[in-house]
């Protein structure tokens, strides 16, 4: 008789299975929650759907903090990218929609949330071209110039475009980096330009270990190692492709980042922390000329702010600090 047990291709636990079927079972993942039209309970903040592009198939949500009646106060922008290992999470689920409500009311910012394209039925670096395309459709606001016809009365009305910013954690903080250092070698629509970016427990690895990582096989064995494969099977360098290893063979310069000041945010307790202070070391080696903050919370997890249902003290410190930074 025929076995029923499917085999497997990749076990990614704890998010992911893909078996050799061609089937994804994605194992972690919060459920999709609709848009705020009339104002979120908690925090006044504002949001609705949108379409970017049909082809390909871009998405996002916009949200605008709680202004005063009948007053136009122009806003700082934030393009936001979800993280999920390239592999799971989505911008319309309930862990972003409940993080983006609470640091648009806190920093006071227009923010656009992109939902980009995921492995593995979509393998890198469609995840980046969707972002660029995103980052690009927002810019497009600033002045008549309309991208596929489409404008959104949001941003136009309330965004400083002197004032753009884009940030991201995990997977989201990875794409964030490698759209600023595209935006330091394109324009973007209009001539504007990326003011800051924050990354947020950032997806950097590496064919070697650095600082406390897992050495020899627990290494190799890493969901970050083993899991590049899977949602970029085609990188040039494997696991040093400079997209996950800023330092990798044919690495372009760190200097070339293309905003004015950087934010890093690191977790005590989160395997990727060592990285993202190495990161902050080579952009301080590179000669960039721009300003860079490394900031941690001790004692939590990877991505803790996004599980998080209350907001903690140290949920708080982390949106406080982040607000401070997209001024």
């Amino acid at each position: 008789m025929a076995s029923t047990t499917k085999e497997l291709a990749f076990k990614g636990v704890p998010l992911i299975r893909i078996y050799k079927d061609g089937k994804v079972e994605r194992l972690r993942g919060f459920p999709y929650v609709p848009p705020s039209p009339d104002k979120d309970p908690e925090t006044g903040v504002s949001s609705k759907d949108i379409t970017i592009s049909h082809n390909p198939n871009i998405s996002a949500r916009l949200y605008l903090p709680n202004l005063p009646q009948n007053q136009i106060q122009k806003l700082p922008i934030l393009v936001y990218f979800h993280g999920g290992a390239f592999c799971v999470g989505s911008a319309f689920s309930l862990n972003y929609h409940r993080f983006l409500n609470r640091l648009v009311s806190e920093a006071q910012v227009a923010a656009v949330s992109v939902e980009y394209r995921v492995a593995p039925e979509n393998p890198l670096p469609l995840a980046y071209e969707d972002s660029w395309a995103a980052l690009q459709w927002v810019a497009s606001h600033s002045n008549n110039q309309e991208l596929d016809g489409k404008k959104d009365p949001w941003l136009a009305k309330f965004g400083d475009f002197d004032r753009l910013y884009i940030g991201g954690d995990s997977a989201g903080g990875n794409i964030a980096h490698n759209l600023a250092m595209k935006a330091g070698l394109e324009s973007l629509c209009g001539g504007v330009k990326v003011l800051g970016a924050f990354l947020s427990h950032p997806y950097f690895w590496g064919s070697k270990p650095i600082g406390s990582e897992p050495k020899g096989e627990d290494f190799e064995n890493t969901l970050e190692y083993k899991g590049w494969d899977v949602v970029y099977p085609s990188a040039p360098g494997g696991i040093d492709n400079p997209m996950v290893n800023p330092a990798g063979e044919g690495a372009p310069s760190l200097a070339g980042l293309g905003c004015s000041k950087l934010l890093m945010c690191v977790a005590g307790k989160d395997q990727l922390r060592d990285r993202g202070v190495w990161y902050c070391d080579l952009v301080r080696e590179s000669g960039w000329k721009g300003e860079v903050e490394l900031f941690e919370v001790e004692g939590e997890e990877h991505c803790f702010h996004l599980g998080s249902e209350t907001v903690t003290e140290n949920v708080k410190k982390l949106l406080k600090r982040l607000a401070s930074f997209l001024v």
